[in-house]
């Protein structure tokens, strides 16, 4: 069994197992207790009643945070031609077509962001296996399969998010940094949840949210009261 460490026995102790936190309470918390010598990521988890089976089911969505995540993002754009121009225009970080499928094939995976013309998608689905499994394939539901790539760069650069549930049924999501002052963890955090609880997937039948947690890289999770949300 591995032994907890002094820090993060000190942690726990300060979480009190029994309280839902209300949100202020919870960044206050988090705030005091990372330690860390580097700027924590603050994550919100959630957990789904059940996992999902059916395409309805799924969760799979973007926000754009009003503070942003405080995380520099790299975004690797398919495109052609006229679109081409416009995404190295817009700033993103890699621009390409079949040479970039080549690499990617390789084993590259330099960047955080993938979007793609409509018209590249033949292509780019033979990334299917490659991209899904780490959540990188473009597709409508998150925006990233557009023509409009000069708008959809800059939001992802302004903050812009995209969440996924994963086969547990549960959706972490970086929120912001630690360093970040409380009320713009709170207004990130506020805006994720009022957008997460009215997508369509938690009115299927017996889908519900059951559990919000807070944490940092280093912490532990803070349960927090998300029903005044709904």
């Amino acid at each position: 069994m591995k032994t907890l460490s002094k820090r993060m026995k000190s942690i726990r102790e300060k979480v009190d197992k029994n309280k839902i936190y209300e949100l202020e309470e919870a960044i206050r918390l988090l705030k005091d207790t990372a330690k860390a010598k580097f700027d924590e990521s603050v994550e919100i988890s959630i957990n789904l009643a059940k996992a999902p089976k059916q395409p309805e089911e799924q969760i799979r969505s973007t926000i754009t945070l009003p503070h942003g995540t405080g995380k520099k993002i790299k975004i690797l754009v398919f495109a052609k031609g006229e679109k081409e121009k416009e995404a190295e225009e817009a700033g993103a970080d890699y621009i390409g077509a079949e040479d970039l499928i080549e690499k990617i094939k390789g084993g590259w995976f330099d960047f955080d962001v993938v979007i793609s013309t409509p018209d590249m998608m033949k292509e780019v689905g033979k990334l299917g296996k490659i991209l899904g499994t780490k959540g990188l394939m473009p597709n409508p539901k998150s925006g990233t399969i557009t023509f409009d790539i000069k708008n959809t760069i800059s939001e992802f650069k302004k903050g812009r998010v995209e969440f996924r549930n994963n086969k547990e049924g549960v959706v972490n999501l970086m929120v912001g940094k630690i360093s970040f002052e409380e009320n713009k963890l709170r207004e990130n955090i506020e805006t994720f949840l009022k957008h997460f609880l009215k997508l369509p997937a938690l009115s299927t039948k017996g889908q519900y949210v059951k559990s919000v947690y807070l944490s940092t890289t280093m912490g532990v999770g803070v349960p927090i009261n998300f029903k005044k949300y709904i």
